[in-house]
């Protein structure tokens, strides 16, 4: 009888040290990125022994990270009923308050959570800290006072350092960042991740030589840590945008990396969405295309495949495909939606609308389109910085009230790096659509584009086309004073610019265009002025007919 308590016993231990290792297991699956590995290890555990409140935790966790709601959840709410860990759970739990913004319900299931931890215990302390960096609006100044709370009964604990190395990089604090990491890699060198980090922390600085070189003494470590492998394709990525003459190379060796990084994932859905994200970054839209059709096979819960198909339709040429893509995602509110998805939408749209020939859009579908561009500007205002190509692109083809709509939207704000061309084509875009013979001049319009110029001209003052166009601009408004005011202004800048700015025939043309039209502007109130510019006019271009022509009339 006796013997087998003692077996039972036994046992039951055996069981708890198994289990133990399992989850450990588990948790270098995670950080290896191997989410699926992981989950079938936790699953397995909480099978066996379904008390195990910390694989419950840990699970829900990897389902948050997956944005699958529901099921982290469900693991959460069993988690509390456990026997070991229970406590942990309430901390997804608040997880999940942060992120509905409800901070007092959070820090609750927090307080529930460190309630009578031991003196040395620190576990908690991370796991709340990761949950302030890890929603969607992350709280790192939280976070790092919950791990200075931990750093005080266990300073020297690898896994706290590295969460505060995390948290002081969201929080851009990036000598203390630097720090961190190197604690908890000194703590424990079989942490790749704090290494890695360091190399993260040199892409930041654009040390991208001194990256590489600690993303490769990783790899002298262990050459089958995958993460290494993505953070060197976003490093190549990186030095690609600031190489532009030898982008192509370090593209294709961006992407042959990140095709390691997946080799040695277990391709969870997890990992092929970031492989999408680094997709779009690259612009390859092709390769895109083909994942998000795959990933909707494999995975029919995750609804960000959507904007994956969506964003790649549209830029292969599939518009219906985009247009739908992007309202089953953008039409459910619990989706965790971007500006871009609403300026994907809405240039689906417009594209719809367009004409064969490019020449024409329907007014119904740009209207459609501008509205979901707008709502895509108010999620996030600098979006508008995407929309300088789109504008070209209309003006190119000469729809200029389309395009100053979508350039006004730009020179709205003052912080986009496009502040400055905006304004420029806003300005021609407006003075194009009412300089036609057909069309009756829109004063409102031209005073819009007027007041673009006079931008242009604080921002840029030799921009001096700028006096030229606010000429024509007034021209057209029949304001005779502020005609001639900014072609003398067009005038006087050319000149001072010397003989041979001057000598330039599409500037000489432009010059005497400028006298010719100052002196029609004075042919009515003072003839002396009219007659001196025509005379003007005729010292460059004796032959000029209108000059000739005016000079006879006013004689």
């Amino acid at each position: 009888m006796n013997k087998f308590k003692i077996f039972g016993i036994a046992l039951i231990a055996s069981v708890s040290i198994s289990h133990a290792q399992d989850i450990n297991q588990a948790k270098k699956a995670i950080d290896a990125e191997k989410f699926e590995e992981a989950k079938s290890i936790l699953k397995s555990i909480i099978q066996t022994k379904p008390s195990n409140g910390t694989a419950s935790f840990i699970l829900g966790n990897i389902y948050l990270t997956q944005s699958v709601e529901d099921s982290a959840s469900i693991y959460f709410q069993k988690g509390l009923t456990g026997n070991e860990g229970a406590k942990l759970n309430y901390i997804g739990l608040g997880q999940m308050d942060l992120e509905k913004s409800d901070l007092a319900a959070a820090q609750a299931k927090f307080a529930l959570a460190t309630k009578d931890m031991r003196k040395k215990d620190v576990e908690e302390y991370v796991y709340i800290a990761r949950a302030y960096m890890n929603v969607s609006k992350p709280d790192y100044k939280s976070a790092i006072a919950t791990l200075n709370r931990a750093v005080v009964n266990n300073p020297l604990d690898a896994q706290v350092q590295l969460a505060l190395g995390d948290a002081y990089y969201g929080d851009s604090k990036q000598n203390e960042a630097y720090v961190a990491y190197r604690n908890a890699f000194q703590a424990d060198n079989s942490l790749l991740r704090a290494k890695m980090q360091l190399g993260v922390l040199l892409k930041g600085a654009k040390s991208y030589d001194e990256a590489l070189k600690a993303y490769n003494e990783v790899i002298a470590i262990n050459p089958n840590y995958g993460p290494v492998y993505r953070e060197l394709a976003e490093t190549y990525y990186k030095i690609a945008r600031n190489k532009p003459s030898k982008a192509p190379e370090n593209l294709k060796t961006a992407i042959g990396y990140y095709e390691k990084y997946m080799s040695l994932t277990d391709y969870s859905i997890h990992s092929r969405m970031r492989r999408a994200d680094f997709l779009i970054l690259v612009k390859d839209y092709a390769a895109l295309e083909v994942e998000a059709n795959k990933m909707k096979e494999l995975d029919k819960v995750n609804p960000r495949i959507f904007r994956y198909l969506g964003y790649s339709a549209y830029e292969n040429g599939n518009i219906d495909v985009a247009i739908n893509s992007l309202e089953t995602f953008t039409s459910n509110p619990a989706n965790k939606i971007i500006a871009k998805d609403f300026l994907y939408l809405g240039l689906a749209k417009i594209k719809k609308g367009t004409s064969a020939d490019g020449l024409s859009i329907d007014p119904v579908a740009f209207n459609a389109g501008f509205a979901d561009i707008k709502k895509a500007i108010d999620m996030e205002p600098l979006a508008v910085e995407d929309l300088n190509e789109i504008g070209k692109k209309l003006f190119t083809q000469k729809l200029y009230k389309e395009a100053a709509s979508i350039f006004e939207l730009g020179t709205a704000n003052v912080d986009s790096k496009n502040y400055l061309d905006d304004n420029v084509y806003l300005g021609l875009a407006l003075y194009y659509a009412n300089n036609k013979k057909d069309v009756k001049p829109d004063p409102i319009a031209l005073q819009k584009a007027d007041d673009a110029f006079a931008k242009v001209l604080v921002a840029s003052p030799t921009y001096y086309e700028a006096y030229l166009f606010r000429a024509r601009t007034n021209s057209l408004l029949d304001n005779d004073p502020l005609t001639i005011k900014f072609y003398d202004a067009y005038v006087a800048a050319v000149t001072e610019k010397g003989a041979e700015e001057l000598a330039k025939p599409a500037v000489t043309k432009k010059v005497i265009e400028s006298y010719n039209t100052i002196g029609a502007s004075y042919a009515n109130t003072d003839k002396v002025k009219a007659i001196e510019y025509f005379n003007k006019t005729l010292t460059i271009d004796p032959t000029n007919a209108y000059a000739t022509a005016s000079l006879k009339t006013l004689k």
